[in-house]
């Protein structure tokens, strides 16, 4: 019973890193797909980020959990929201989810890992941090897809092969390089 239930945790581990390799990869496709023109375009309302800004705010935001959670693991360096171009996000971006991609594996691992907590501000969730980490990490770069992908289309960008793309899993899974086939 406990090597079965040993089996069943390495493949629940298994499937959220490479889910989220996936997760970089939506980010990667958007950067793909968009406009040139739409990356420091004035977005409607007020106080309202660039598109640049969100991408460098994503990766940011990576380099924080990886200095709260895993002060071990190399910082990639940050972007500046102002300046940075379309390929030095992707570059940054893809530096970051390695990272991350590290130190979720870490935090997976069990109580002896040097990843003993998930921190981001002031909230820390305790050993066993990793799905607590991963569903965090997941679901804040999710809302920020989905920013972009709205403020694209209010600019009058169409982004329909990112929009569906992003959906398209088994694509995205040999494209991030993954060996297994979803299930």
């Amino acid at each position: 019973m406990a090597l079965q239930s040993e089996r069943a945790l390495r493949e629940l581990r298994n499937t959220l890193l490479e889910t989220y390799a996936i997760n970089d990869r939506m980010n990667q496709l958007i950067l793909e797909h968009l406009d040139p023109r739409a990356w420091r375009a004035k977005p409607p309302g007020r106080n309202a980020r660039t598109i640049a800004a969100i991408f460098a705010h994503i990766h940011n935001i990576r380099r924080k959990w990886l200095r709260l959670s895993a002060p071990h693991l190399k910082l990639p360096a940050e972007l500046d929201r102002t300046r940075c171009t379309q390929q030095q996000a992707s570059a940054a971006l893809a530096e970051s989810a390695e990272r991350c991609s590290a130190m979720l594996a870490e935090a997976f691992a069990g109580p002896g890992s040097r990843v003993k907590q998930f921190r981001r501000d002031g909230w820390a969730r305790p050993w066993p941090a990793g799905a607590a980490m991963f569903a965090y990490m997941f679901s804040h770069e999710a809302h920020h897809r989905g920013q972009i992908l709205m403020l694209a289309r209010q600019l009058g960008y169409r982004m329909h092969e990112a929009m569906y793309g992003i959906w398209q899993w088994e694509k995205l899974w040999k494209q991030a390089g993954l060996t297994s086939r979803p299930r």
